[in-house]
């Protein structure tokens, strides 16, 4: 595994394995690696020639209330993981090499980003969209994954790829989750173990919720009701929010049709979880919200 952290050398290679016709997936990161990483590493593995990931904690991203320097941070885990996991490059930038300067033209996301957790993180996605079109020019990749866990960020992305014509395929990886159903996260240790006892409760709530839509329940309130109560009853979290839309688009929608995303954001006491199911319907004649 090469470890690159300039971008005049990251430039260099990538431009010797586009001279050898050779495939690139890209597996972009702010590491502190987990399973749902390795996941997408596995991935771009398995479909291209060589496997290119970046870890950048990435200033933009981060709102006046969200400190930046308490983003957790363990490079010498993630090495490890990385090269176990077959990575070629590893690109590892400061702030210093990816923003040398004032950018004298900005990014505005203007659509997907006004529900979901995008309401309390204003800004959040300019910043992702930012450092994702500066990382996207450099690595040159056929493929980019990324997990459906965040799946707001996946439909910003798309958005992103498709406004602007990039030249890569944005492939979508499922949740990992632990055996007993809840989606892994760097979060999960902030939970006392009486929550993480209750956690698995959230993704239970979504798959019956998801089990009444496709047997033809179509009232969005009540759906969105029982997913609450269920919480209510079986965690000791706040439910912070349940919500219905299309997707990718993350619209209101009045058919059931197509594909659609059920998304919960629970906050227990030191650790707020986030979670989601897209659901694929056939369109459904004369059913409306």
């Amino acid at each position: 595994m090469k470890i690159i952290t300039k971008v005049n050398t990251l430039r260099e290679e990538i431009h010797h394995h586009k001279q050898s016709g050779g495939t690139i997936g890209f597996v972009p990161t702010m590491g502190y690696l987990h399973d749902g990483h390795l996941s997408l590493i596995k991935e771009a593995r398995n479909n291209n020639d060589i496997v290119v990931m970046s870890i950048f904690v990435n200033p933009l991203q981060f709102g006046p209330n969200e400190d930046f320097d308490r983003y957790p941070r363990n490079i010498e885990r993630d090495l490890k993981l990385a090269e176990n996991a077959d990575v070629d490059i590893l690109f590892m930038p400061d702030s210093e090499e990816m923003y040398p300067g004032t950018l004298s033209v900005a990014m505005n996301v203007k659509e997907r980003v006004h529900v979901l957790c995008g309401k309390k993180r204003e800004g959040h996605f300019d910043g992702v969209v930012t450092v994702l079109t500066k990382l996207f020019h450099l690595v040159q990749p056929r493929r980019a994954y990324f997990g459906l866990k965040d799946a707001q960020q996946v439909a910003v992305v798309e958005g992103l790829v498709d406004d602007y014509f990039f030249p890569v395929e944005i492939v979508r990886v499922r949740t990992v989750r632990e055996e007993d159903g809840l989606a892994k996260s760097s979060r999960n240790v902030y939970l006392s173990e009486e929550e993480r006892n209750e956690a698995p409760a959230i993704y239970e709530s979504l798959r019956g919720a998801k089990k009444k839509i496709e047997s033809g329940e179509v009232n969005t309130s009540a759906i969105i009701s029982d997913v609450k109560e269920f919480i209510h009853n079986m965690t000791s979290g706040q439910v912070e929010y349940v919500e219905i839309f299309t997707f990718p688009e993350l619209t209101p929608f009045h058919e059931w049709n197509g594909e659609i995303i059920l998304a919960i954001a629970v906050q227990f006491q030191k650790a707020r979880l986030i979670d989601n199911i897209i659901i694929s319907l056939d369109k459904k004649e004369n059913q409306h919200v």
